[in-house]
């Protein structure tokens, strides 16, 4: 494809060569150039893609794309492009290279700090439920038809992204519902299209670190970013930063939330529990009209169910569809219940930081149990204040913490376990220790007790455990599984 037409929609300077040649293929890797190919020079966290320009040349890169000054290749048969953001060219570059994928599918886009997850997946079930075909995309991977691919961020690279629109085209998809994180948005990972819908979930202060955002303020401004590239802004109209997030927007709004002056609302909302399930009921009401259980418990579960209602309205789609796929949908490790004994609800979360857990904790306390029961460990070379603050939300909040190991990473598993009872001791919370993880998750069954809500917190939908660089194989679930054959055998 001709060099030209991969930069039609881009303000861009030509400072070397032409633009009129052929190009092989994109290139934003430099351990994948190859004669002939586009290379785009992406500044990274480790490495600048500027700095493998001349390599590239080497190599036969026809052309490069820079932000910057590279005066050691201007003697080299390429074109030179200049642009202001090679990130942001690399998004547009992609969607033309791809044949603009995302304009022959609606694509709708969930951001905030929780709930993009569950509800994207709320979204596919529902659409799937009515008769769509829905690709989706996001942090426990893409989907597209049957085939499950494995993400390395919720958002991936715009190149990988806009490759994903173009194999549902090809796979006859009709949508695609995506996590959009506030990183894919400052690095503009999204770019190159425009979203149908753009949802706005709620914010919290998260992610703030000199490797994602400097500031809350930073991390408000990029979840916003959505709103400036979408038709339609869905959002949470309880979220007290609901305002600042969709300042300067340009899209039509609507919002949602429990009772108030939301264009769709949840009224006489009712917990739900049943043998080994909780979960909530309430009524829909303003856009439409009907009553609605989901089999999750609280009011983040109230919220994700709304968001995913508001999102399928403009997909026309009936009430009894809704009613019938939010009864189905299963997340995997998003309050995911799993069966171990009719006297006892045992469920596994993600929740791998104070803010999930002590949401997570709170909304299972609403269901009055005989006791809750908190079984978690935290991250290697992750911050140790996360440690303290689980472990103190844990003490106060469960009856018994079980702690136990993460992915310990390169920290050895009982220096992490100490501090996080360092928490625990500011409370007084009664807790045991057992490093080994599935030891603990055996202990945690094997003592349940009538009325106990046990949650496995923190690996959620991980099915490995990094230890000294090394990801092994290991899923709760499939721990549970042993541990109930080991039981029936002795």
């Amino acid at each position: 494809m001709k060099l030209m037409d991969l930069l039609s929609k881009l303000d861009y300077k030509c400072i070397q060569g032409n633009v009129d040649r052929e190009i092989g293929k994109v290139v934003y890797d430099s351990r994948k150039i190859e004669k002939g190919c586009l290379f785009i020079c992406i500044p990274g966290a480790n490495f600048d893609g500027h700095d493998f320009a001349a390599q590239a040349v080497q190599d036969g890169a026809a052309a490069l794309v820079v932000s910057r000054e590279v005066p050691q290749i201007l003697a080299g048969d390429v074109t030179v492009i200049r642009v202001e953001d090679t990130r942001y060219a690399l998004a547009f570059i992609s969607a033309a290279y791809f044949g603009y994928p995302a304009e022959r599918l609606r694509v709708i886009g969930v951001t905030g700090t929780k709930g993009k997850t569950t509800t994207t997946y709320m979204v596919k079930s529902i659409l799937e439920n009515a008769g769509y075909k829905v690709g989706l995309v996001g942090t426990i991977g893409a989907i597209i038809g049957r085939e499950h691919i494995q993400t390395g961020n919720t958002t991936p690279e715009s190149y990988v992204l806009q490759e994903y629109f173009a194999q549902m085209v090809e796979a006859g998809m009709d949508a695609v519902v995506m996590e959009v994180s506030s990183q894919g948005l400052k690095l503009h990972r999204t770019q190159g299209f425009t979203f149908d819908l753009g949802i706005f979930t709620n914010l919290e202060p998260d992610h703030i670190c000199p490797n994602e955002h400097a500031s809350f303020e930073e991390y408000m401004h990029c979840k916003g970013l959505l709103f400036k590239q979408c038709r339609v802004g869905i959002v949470n109209g309880d979220d007290s930063h609901v305002d600042a997030v969709l300042e300067g927007h340009t899209c039509q709004v609507e919002r949602y939330g429990i009772g108030g002056s939301n264009d769709l609302r949840a009224e006489d909302v009712r917990l739900v529990k049943k043998q080994g399930e909780l979960g909530v009921a309430f009524s829909v009401e303003g856009l439409m009209d009907f009553e609605v259980e989901v089999p999750t418990p609280g009011r983040f579960s109230v919220y994700n169910a709304l968001t995913a209602i508001a999102i399928c309205r403009h997909f026309n789609v009936r009430e009894d569809d809704i009613k019938r796929a939010l009864l189905a949908v299963r997340v995997k490790g998003r309050i995911e219940m799993v069966k171990v004994s009719e006297h006892f609800t045992l469920l596994i979360d993600y929740a791998h930081n104070a803010m999930a857990l002590e949401s997570l904790l709170t909304t299972l306390r609403e269901y009055e149990p005989h006791r809750l029961v908190c079984l978690f460990g935290c991250g290697g070379n992750r911050s140790r204040q996360r440690r303290f603050e689980m472990g103190e939300i844990s003490g106060r909040l469960a009856d018994l913490t079980i702690i136990t190991s993460d992915n310990p990473r390169f920290e050895e598993p009982q220096a992490i376990i100490d501090d996080i009872k360092t928490g625990m001791e500011k409370t007084g919370g009664a807790y045991v220790e057992i490093s080994d993880r599935k030891e603990a998750i055996r202990y945690a069954i094997a003592n349940g007790q009538e009325g106990d809500i046990i949650v496995l917190a923190g690996k959620g939908h991980e099915d490995y455990q990094e230890i000294k660089g090394v990801k092994y194989p290991m899923d709760e679930r499939v721990l549970i599984k042993e541990i109930l054959e080991e039981q029936r055998n002795s």
